[in-house]
């Protein structure tokens, strides 16, 4: 059946996310707490970010029939955040200085990973300011920035862009750790029914997962 024009502006509910609207909170290892004053201009001068994707790696199988891709690995990239370099260069001294303790230029000496990681947070608001999705990343460190070009025929101004590494991302809604923590039971509730017999189990798993489809309640982050 054919949709009406009706049809589509109904299914706008509300406004439409918009790119502007985010921050992003970089807390400082406390290794580095030398620039942690530098460190709380950062979120006002963060230009440019990505919320990350997920990729699963997989492999082909055939047994009958087409190919099928299976999934084996997820696979997170890193991400790119651009700042706004001040006149006092207070950006650009803070990710010197944190990618120098990670491998110091005296002795090169690459130090332990626990040191300089830290917990890196994006925030994405509506156009009323409300949080309405947030991911963390976990394990976060820079590990390349770019040059910052001179030029006596310019008068721009400089962005620093820094490139984060990171082990995963976890989604910040309530909904995200509501479906986890289903989901963990689900898997509890199916191994100590596998031994009854896999019919069980596998009856158990289908029932909570048809739940777990059903659940739509809308994102929502406590103040």
């Amino acid at each position: 059946m054919a949709r009406t024009l009706n049809d589509f502006k109904s299914s706008f509910s509300g406004d439409l996310a918009r790119t502007s609207r985010f921050d992003v909170e970089i807390p400082l290892p406390l290794t580095l707490v030398p620039y942690i004053k530098s460190a709380r201009r950062l979120n006002y001068r963060c230009e440019v970010a990505t919320l990350p994707g997920r990729t699963f790696a997989t492999t082909d199988q055939k047994t009958y029939g087409p190919i099928e891709k299976h999934p084996y690995l997820t696979t997170y990239n890193d991400i790119d955040l651009t700042f706004i370099v001040d006149d006092d260069m207070q950006q650009r001294l803070l990710f010197d200085g944190w990618l120098n303790y990670i491998n110091p230029t005296y002795n090169y000496n690459m130090r332990y990973k626990e040191n300089y990681a830290t917990t890196l947070t994006i925030n994405q608001y509506n156009v009323s300011n409300k949080k309405t999705y947030a991911v963390s990343l976990m394990d976060a460190y820079p590990i390349s920035m770019n040059q910052l070009d001179l030029d006596w025929n310019g008068d721009g101004y400089h962005k620093l862009t820094v490139t984060f590494a990171y082990t995963y991302w976890k989604n910040l809604s309530l909904q995200a750790l509501g479906m986890d923590l289903l989901d963990a039971g689900l898997d509890s509730i199916a191994s100590e029914l596998g031994g009854l017999g896999g019919s069980i189990g596998n009856a158990v798993s289908s029932g909570f997962n048809d739940m777990a489809n059903s659940i739509s309640s809308p994102i929502d982050f406590k103040s």
